[in-house]
């Protein structure tokens, strides 16, 4: 019984002290309170003469149009849009970068090195050989075709079909004939008699599986050198009888020196830039 007593007067003197603590605290919490705004320093909040700072709108209305320009101007930003969603596509399957990457991959792949370089520096590394590899292509597509549809002086389906000459002309150039005939027969279309009458479509499939072929042939040529040190090293650790280590541990910083030695970046690119002249 004392013991509760005793319990209930702690609580009565814990209530006692919180109360008091709470009204000498009150003057305190009004001086820090946050002040309020007025109407006037509000954005878009109406003020007493009813004059507000206006709020930014955005609308978008769907309906029909009683001038046919107004429709064609409409397909033209949805086809623009659709050919920039495409860029990267354009840029794979029509230009060198399918050869140059896919070589690039195989060089890693060789090194036994997964993540140096990154993907980072190899595609930006691919993106300016191409570059470099494209320049009179993309120089002659802008003379003969992007300027003078700038000037007014060609439509827009001109242009394109003056744009399509160039970039056929070096796609046919790195295309094998076996692949050009595999999607003419496709498509039923008489032997072309010139490389004019090949149609553009046809074209870009042809190119691409010619592409994948040569960067193959060539990966295939960078990984016999480094595919005999694994051996060399492999055969050498069995013979000592260290079974357990790992080969590829031993052989990476051979392979590393020996690219080193025989300067492989200059090698690489060197015979990537020939492969296109």
């Amino acid at each position: 019984m004392m013991s509760t007593a005793r319990g209930r007067r702690v609580a009565w003197l814990l209530a006692l002290v919180t109360g008091v603590m709470l009204l000498l605290a009150a003057p305190v919490l009004a001086e820090v309170a946050p002040p309020t705004l007025d109407a006037a320093e509000v954005p878009g909040a109406q003020t007493e003469t009813g004059v507000g700072i206006p709020l930014p709108s955005l609308q978008v209305n769907i309906g029909g149009s009683t001038q046919p320009q107004n429709a064609v101007v409409s397909l033209q930003i949805l086809l623009l849009l659709t050919v920039l969603s495409l860029a990267p596509a354009i840029l794979v399957l029509m230009t060198s970068f399918t050869r140059i990457m896919i070589v690039l991959g195989f060089l890693r792949s060789a090194l036994s090195t997964p993540n140096a370089p990154p993907n980072q520096v190899l595609v930006g590394l691919a993106l300016f050989l191409t570059m470099f590899i494209m320049q009179p292509t993309w120089r002659e597509v802008n003379t003969r075709a992007l300027q003078p549809y700038l000037a007014g002086e060609l439509t827009q389906a001109q242009a394109l079909t003056e744009a399509e000459a160039p970039l056929s002309q070096f796609m046919l150039k790195y295309t094998r004939q076996k692949d050009l005939a595999l999607f003419m027969g496709a498509a039923k279309l008489p032997a072309p008699n010139s490389p004019d009458d090949v149609p553009f479509w046809v074209v870009v499939p042809s190119f691409a599986i010619s592409e994948l072929k040569t960067a193959f042939q060539i990966g295939f040529l960078i990984f016999i050198p480094f595919l005999v040190v694994d051996l060399v090293v492999t055969t050498t650790l069995m013979s000592m009888g260290m079974m357990f280590l790992p080969p590829m541990l031993i052989s990476l910083p051979f392979k590393i020196l020996l690219f080193i030695m025989v300067d492989g970046w200059n090698l690489i690119v060197q015979q990537l830039l020939s492969s296109f002249q």
